[in-house]
């Protein structure tokens, strides 16, 4: 490259002024622009009207597999091309094998170039094209064609493009080195925002020897993975759980929380966006599934998705690829999906609330993890473990302590036990946690309920359906009855609720 860059230099005295105001501007590009995509589209418009040609194409090389991707086609008009079929492959290997600028005024009278099939169906003319290098190799090319036989492709606008090439070699250096500065500051920030500290899969009764089976088993694969359980019983611990126990444990595992989300910033930090997308869109952003990279992303509360979000979802597990936002490029993903729902996806899938496809490709490999009230075995290791991790004290706790948490319901599991211990320990002043240290929610309220009984299974009924957020599956369950008594109940009270 450097060696081409001194020659130009020379040639440079030959350059119209034109040619000189796009060296000028896009060597002002070249100052602002932080992401590839923005660069090259920016250099192939360039390239058009300069030459005056009628497309452009920017096609990134892959030596190792001896293909090109990432294409970047542009029109004279500015609209992008998306297909790289539409140009000819064979006068991109010509550019490669080469290794320099080629220059043909009439391409269908060149029995060499004329046999290729995309030349013909294109009615390729004239070509101009150049390679773009970067560590000693060849990274791209860029060609600009023409159906009629184009003066303007000539050897003055080649020496321009040569010249323009080693510009834009010299701007892809920085600004690979800040898309992966990016890339790691994404990965970063999404680990800060899930610093709080999780749990250990604790405990060693029934349900949670079966879970660490199933963890270990599913762990090994790359299946997609679908955690079901209530709110609190610690879903993102078991998901890292299978990342750390992954070939893909030295990769970055990312999360994103799906509820109470408007759809256009959940798209957003799920796909990234294309400068000018939308109002405030300043630079391109990578999305949080591209970030990901070989690692794992994981989808926590996916049944709160609307049904729009959920058809692009479908995309990235049937065709592993994305689209950012405002952009026509199609990206490939790499990333295991991961996610979770205290919802009942099934059921929601035959209301017509979740897409049916959609759920089949979440559910591969389904884990379900047992709420804090059938594990109750494990509540004495779990508050040991906890108030030795959140006091910096000696502490004990009575017996008379551990059995009034056995017997409570634990709605918000685990999340609530930890928010229990910390209160408790609060209120110790001495070395031993006692009953009346232990302060459970809704307690009182229900010891103290003076109505009658048909008042009370109103009472339990709102409640329970508070607690799982109106999922009356879940909530029937609780109760011991059926979806179909909770539905009877609700209507015969629908005044009431």
């Amino acid at each position: 490259m450097t060696d081409s860059f001194g020659e130009n230099i020379v040639h440079l005295k030959n350059l119209s002024k034109e040619e000189y105001e796009s060296l000028f501007k896009f060597s002002e590009i070249l100052n602002s622009s932080t992401h590839q995509d923005s660069l090259i589209e920016d250099a192939i418009d360039i390239v058009i009207k300069v030459i005056n040609a009628e497309r452009g194409l920017f096609a990134k090389y892959d030596e190792t597999k001896d293909e090109f991707t990432n294409v970047t086609g542009r029109k004279i008009s500015s609209k992008s091309i998306t297909s790289l079929d539409e140009f000819s492959s064979g006068i991109l290997r010509k550019v490669i094998k080469e290794k320099k600028p080629i220059l043909y005024h009439d391409v269908q009278a060149d029995p060499n170039l004329s046999q290729f099939q995309s030349v013909q169906i294109q009615k390729i003319k004239s070509v101009i094209g150049v390679p773009i290098y970067r560590d000693g190799k060849i990274w791209g090319v860029i060609i600009a064609d023409s159906q009629l036989n184009r003066k303007e492709f000539t050897e003055e606008n080649l020496t321009f493009l040569n010249f323009f090439s080693s510009l834009v070699s010299l701007a892809l250096d920085r600004i690979i080195q800040y898309e992966e500065l990016e890339k790691e500051n994404r990965i970063l920030i999404n680990q800060l925002q899930a610093a709080e500290e999780i749990p250990e899969m604790i405990g060693n009764s029934s349900a949670m020897r079966t879970l660490s089976k199933l963890v270990h088993k599913v762990a090994r694969t790359d299946a997609t993975v679908l955690i079901i359980g209530e709110s609190g019983t610690g879903k993102e611990l078991v998901a890292r759980a299978i990342h750390k126990l992954s070939k893909r444990k030295d990769k970055p595992f990312l999360a994103q929380f799906c509820g109470s989300i408007p759809d256009s910033l959940l798209e957003s930090e799920l796909f990234g966006y294309k400068k000018g997308a939308f109002t405030g869109a300043n630079s391109d952003k990578i999305g949080l599934l591209e970030a990901a990279g070989e690692g794992t992303f994981f989808l926590d509360e996916i049944g709160d998705i609307s049904m729009a979000l959920q058809a692009k979802l479908l995309r990235v597990l049937e065709n592993r690829e994305i689209i950012r936002l405002g952009d026509v490029n199609v990206r490939k993903i790499e990333a295991r999906i991961i996610a979770a729902t205290n919802k009942d996806l099934h059921e929601m899938t035959k209301e017509g609330e979740f897409r049916e496809d959609l759920f089949y490709r979440l559910n591969v490999f389904p884990i379900k993890l047992p709420p804090l009230r059938e594990r109750r075995n494990d509540i004495p290791m779990l508050a040991k473990y906890f108030v030795d991790k959140l006091s910096d004290r000696k502490i004990t706790i009575h017996p008379h302590a551990i059995k009034k948490m056995e017997t409570y319901y634990w709605p918000g599991n685990i999340r609530q036990l930890i928010n229990v211990i910390q209160r408790s320990l609060i209120l110790c002043d001495s070395d031993k946690l006692t009953e009346e240290h232990i302060i459970l929610e809704d307690q009182d309220e229900t010891k103290n309920f003076n109505g009658t009984l048909e008042e009370f299974e109103i009472f339990l009924l709102k409640k329970r359906l508070e607690q799982f957020n109106g999922n009356r599956t879940l909530a029937a369950k609780s109760l011991g009855v059926s979806v179909r008594w909770v539905q009877l109940k609700l209507k015969e009270i629908g005044e009431q609720i």
